[in-house]
């Protein structure tokens, strides 16, 4: 990051903030924003101050919108209830001193919220914690529930479209850019093969069969903190928060918590479904979220781990064919390694289809 502390004492000072500022230095492990800590008198970690990728999240009036209606919302459930300790259940964010919800200094965009204290975040995942995860992405999907149709936009529009990604998909095909294609033949032709029954969730909403809610679009178990005793506190990294289908929020963390292997693993004997993290973050996630679901909902939540794997694996496969255009690379040929460790797993999911099914059954 190209600010030195004077910089970003001067960004702090746009905020309403009370105390004075003692240090500012960089925090967490993020991959998109640059997140920083901020010390204030007394040595207390009061505030994050953030640097948006406006690049990723080019409508910055629209993201932070989002997120204020979304923390206003649970914010006000959470009072509703007599829930202790608000402020360590849900994220709160300052306003800039001219009232935004963030401020720009002519080249970036700079967000504050209070840091949670006493909290920590996991990496590792185990069937007790995949449970703990589902109730807590249930439990913020159902107090979101209730949010009217057009409070909130798509910060990335399209993100988890089936059919734009195909579009996509077809498009660097057609072109060929960095002539790979005859290499990735057979994948290609594993996915024209399942294309058809992977846009299911875009007909059905054109049919009224399935409607949009509010997800979280990054059901990741480091979206989430805990306290000192292992309780959830509240679910964090609400970028991507955004209308779309639970297929999505209990699709991804069954790509990502529920696979044995690693997301670009060479050996694919490594890769395959975790049955007993689906089925306990299943558990979790039904407990908080039954109330909201449909029948239809509840019937196709293991296809979603389906749909976003084999949605990744093309995403991946369709950057390779591109020539590495979007993600960043670390090793040659690493989206083709990251195409086939997703479409392994795709075809576990496929493999487990019967059983993962069979187990939606005791909430139908």
């Amino acid at each position: 990051m190209c600010k030195t502390k004077e910089d970003l004492l001067r960004i702090l000072d746009q905020f309403q903030l009370k105390e004075k500022v003692v240090s500012v230095e960089p925090f967490g492990n993020g991959h998109i924003n640059d997140t920083l800590k901020v010390t204030v008198e007394n040595n207390e970690v009061k505030y994050v101050l953030q640097r948006i990728n406006h690049l990723i999240f080019n409508n910055v009036d629209m993201l932070q919108n989002n997120i204020h209606t979304v923390t206003t919302h649970i914010r006000r459930k959470l009072e509703e209830k007599g829930v202790a300790d608000i402020d360590r259940k849900v994220l709160t964010f300052l306003p800039a001193k001219d009232g935004k919800n963030y401020y720009f200094d002519g080249d970036s965009y700079w967000r504050v919220c209070l840091f949670i204290p006493r909290s920590k975040s996991y990496e590792e995942v185990s069937p007790e914690l995949s449970y703990e995860a589902g109730k807590a992405f249930g439990e913020f999907q159902s107090m979101l529930s209730d949010l009217p149709e057009g409070a909130l936009g798509e910060t990335i529009p399209n993100f988890h479209n089936m059919e734009f990604r195909l579009q996509q998909f077809h498009e660097a095909i057609a072109n060929d850019p960095a002539g790979r294609l005859e290499e990735v033949s057979s994948l290609v032709e594993e996915i024209e093969k399942r294309a058809d029954s992977m846009c299911i969730q875009e007909r059905m909403y054109r049919e009224g069969k399935l409607k949009k809610r509010t997800n979280h679009c990054d059901t990741k178990v480091n979206n989430i903190l805990f306290d000192e005793e292992g309780n959830v506190l509240c679910v964090i990294d609400l970028d991507t928060v955004m209308p779309g289908f639970v297929l999505s929020d209990i699709g991804d963390f069954i790509r990502t918590a529920g696979n044995t292997g690693a997301e670009d693993d060479e050996n694919l004997d490594n890769v395959r479904v975790n049955i007993p993290i689906f089925e306990a973050y299943t558990r979790g996630y039904m407990e908080t979220a039954r109330s909201f679901l449909t029948p239809m909902e509840i019937q196709l939540l293991p296809y979603g781990g389906r749909l976003l794997t084999y949605m990744q694996t093309v995403r991946f496969l369709t950057d390779y064919i591109n020539g590495d255009v979007y993600y960043k690379i670390h090793r040659p040929k690493h989206n083709l390694i990251r195409t086939k460790a997703q479409f392994k797993l795709l075809q576990s999911l496929e493999e487990n289809a019967e059983k993962m099914d069979g187990f939606m059954k005791q909430w139908l």
